[in-house]
């Protein structure tokens, strides 16, 4: 019987040579694939030690590191379900996610231990573990008294092997069910589409607790068996310098806007490349440009979702790299463009983002009428973007159904950050929305009413706000004003706010 573990297709690809390098890191480390495969073996027998109920989740809140990477990938192998969780996160938005997920182990940073077992212990989880980006804690110290010998589990195409949350405009966030098989075709195909061939090098300077990074820089090295230079952080000085050894980068759109700041960055620098890819923002069509100028290579964009990896992507060969579009739907994908009374749409006409495939996944956690509802009667899943198709079929994103932010790359719901600021003393209502910023692509900017006869400090609440919320949700402006604009219906009309703050930051 065929094993769909996603991990054991991994595996597969690993080289013949087990003691070739895999990873070379920031600090100097090299893991050969022998490594990878000990490694990853002794953490999935830890994980299957503690006589886990199938279908378990495990829930890891930690800093960047390629153990860290292990832990995901023993994850799989043992036939768990992963849960990644920001590192911005804070307790709020902790003690909802495992009282959501119910985690059977949680996993955090050392310096995060106090606060988030008392969380996990209160909800019922019975092992947290610790993991820090220097090799400790005791995640590494049980596992390293476990065989580096493991048969890797047997999964279903259709079984669980992660949970990503992402949000609704409205309401608590939702946990992405997705499945060995999804997340197997999805990088096949890119391998593929891509032309992901011997001898890549990939730059990995994404986080890894985010679909871009996790999945489809680390699937798309590992199923080519390619190896990875990781860094621990972004830094600009320190990509330019190991450019010329890779041969493929991928990156979010501040990424790119701070290489392009690097006076380092230049053809010579890049002669190596073969492929700079883009995604989980809109890249600016100035950015795309100066980029073609400064280094001779077009960026390659495409369009992805935490609920179904990737799904569109610009031609790696064969066709023309279109600025400000998404390109094509990958193959396999079937994406349509629908108007508000459910027509299809013609090319040019905007409207909601439909799309199916094997890589959509399988639902929202234990939310069946909130699936129910993102899903067509013919199987189609509402992505809750706008956007159009051209007549040759390049699909371009124009904005979101709702109000989403993308603040360099991460979502931010205003919804979510509302009810904190409704819920502070003295506020009577809140509106967020997001405006240009030319680094982040995208800020939120805060436009608070008080309560009569109370007197609010804006730089107070923003300041109370960062004790809750990631960073990257927090507004980066507030207002106080005496009234939001309204519609007839008493509807706050954000669009009158995008367009009076819209100039805040350019």
């Amino acid at each position: 019987m065929k094993n769909h573990n996603l991990f054991a297709t991994l595996r597969a690809a690993f080289p013949a040579s087990l003691d070739e390098v895999a990873i070379e890191t920031d600090n100097s480390l090299n893991y050969s694939w022998r490594d990878l495969d000990r490694a990853t073996a002794m953490m999935a027998n830890l994980l299957q030690s503690l006589g886990l109920p199938a279908g378990s989740r495990i829930a890891v809140q930690v800093e960047k590191s390629v153990e860290a990477m292990v832990l995901y990938l023993a994850t799989l192998r043992a036939g768990y379900v992963f849960l990644p969780l920001n590192t911005a996160y804070q307790s709020a938005e902790i003690e909802y996610f495992i009282g959501n997920a119910e985690p059977a182990v949680v996993v955090c940073s050392s310096k995060n231990f106090g606060w988030v077992s008392k969380i996990a212990f209160k909800a019922g989880t019975q092992n947290v573990f610790t993991l820090d980006d220097d090799r400790s804690g005791s995640l590494l110290d049980r596992a390293a008294h476990c065989s580096d010998q493991h048969a890797v589990a047997v999964m279903q195409e259709d079984d669980l092997a992660a949970i990503l949350y992402t949000s609704g405009t409205t309401g608590r966030s939702k946990g992405a069910m997705l499945s060995h098989g999804n997340m197997l075709s999805n990088a096949l195909v890119l391998k593929d589409y891509w032309g992901w061939k011997k001898g890549d090098v990939l730059i990995h300077a994404l986080p890894i607790f985010h679909v871009h990074g996790l999945f489809v820089a680390i699937h798309g090295a590992l199923i080519n068996g390619s190896k990875m230079i990781w860094l621990s952080k972004f830094d600009p000085k320190l990509v330019v310098k190991k450019l010329p050894e890779a041969t493929v980068f991928m990156g979010v759109p501040t990424l790119y806007v701070r290489l392009l700041a690097e006076p380092g960055l230049n053809r010579e620098a890049c002669r190596n490349i073969r492929l700079f890819i883009a995604g989980s923002a809109p890249l600016l069509i100035e950015t795309f440009n100066e980029w073609q100028q400064r280094t001779g290579h077009t960026i390659l964009e495409r369009y992805g979702m935490s609920e179904t990896a990737m799904l569109t992507s610009n031609p790696y060969q064969g066709g023309e790299r279109q600025g400000g579009t998404v390109g094509f739907a990958l193959p396999g994908v079937s994406l349509r463009v629908q108007g508000d009374d459910g027509q299809l749409l013609a090319a040019g006409e905007i409207g909601g983002i439909q799309v199916k495939g094997p890589n959509v996944f399988k639902g929202y956690w234990r939310m069946p009428e909130k699936t129910a509802e993102e899903f067509t009667a013919d199987g189609y899943f509402k992505t809750g973007d706008v956007g159009k198709i051209d007549e040759r079929g390049y699909i371009t994103i124009v904005g979101r159904s709702k109000d989403l932010i993308i603040s360099g790359g991460y979502n931010v719901y205003p919804a979510e950050i509302e009810g904190y600021i409704n819920d502070m003393p003295g506020v009577a209502e809140s509106a967020l929305v997001g405006v240009p910023h030319p680094d982040f692509g995208e800020v939120g900017v805060a436009v608070v009413i008080p309560k009569p006869g109370v007197t609010l400090d804006a730089g107070q609440m923003v300041a109370a706000l960062k004790s809750k919320l990631a960073n990257f949700k927090i507004p980066k402006q507030c207002f106080v004003v005496s009234e939001l604009p309204r519609n007839t219906m008493g509807k706050v009309q954000k669009n009158v706010l995008r367009e009076q703050h819209k100039r805040l930051f350019i």
